[in-house]
Parts: structure tokens; sequence; C-alpha cells
């Protein structure tokens, strides 16, 4: 599902102006992302929780020059879908 389809789908069920659900699903993203960024959690019950996971320093290997290199230390952002959603993707 791509982001227009969900937006043409919340305005079928809501009878909500396209427009304006495109409006509040681009300020919820944005938001999200905001928060990512500034280290703060992003918790929806019954969904879910958006957050930043640290990963740590490693060794790794260029196999076409046979080097080793050091990924420093970083961080990602990842999802972690609440017991109920996992329970429903099951």
């Amino acid at each position: 599902m791509t982001k227009a389809d969900l937006v043409n789908q919340i305005a079928a069920q809501t009878g909500i102006e396209k427009t304006a659900v495109l409006a509040v699903v681009e300020s919820f993203m944005k938001n999200v992302k905001d928060s990512i960024v500034a280290k703060e959690n992003v918790y929806l019950r019954g969904f879910g929780t958006f957050q930043t996971k640290v990963r740590k320093e490693k060794v790794a290997r260029n196999i076409s020059k046979n080097t080793t290199i050091v990924v420093p230390e970083h961080a990602i952002p990842a999802f972690k879908p609440s017991r109920e959603f996992a329970k429903a993707v099951k």
C-alpha cells in the first residue's frame, strides 16, 4: 500500500476530503521523523513503537580487497509492533 492508497482509503472510510487526509498523514509522518531524530520514542497503543536503536561498533570485511574495516556505532530507526498487532499478523 502506498501513501496515496492510504489517503484514498481513509478519505473513503471517513468522508473527509483527500487534501485534508493527506495533510494529516504528512503531519503524522513529519512528527514521527522529528521525534526519532530527537531520540524520542513514539508509542501508539495497540499499534506499536517507533524507536531509535543503536548498533554497536563492529569489524566487517571488504571481500574484494581482502581487508577489514571498522563500522562505527550508529543509530537506526526501528519499529516494534504491539503484541496485538503481531498476533494479528501471525
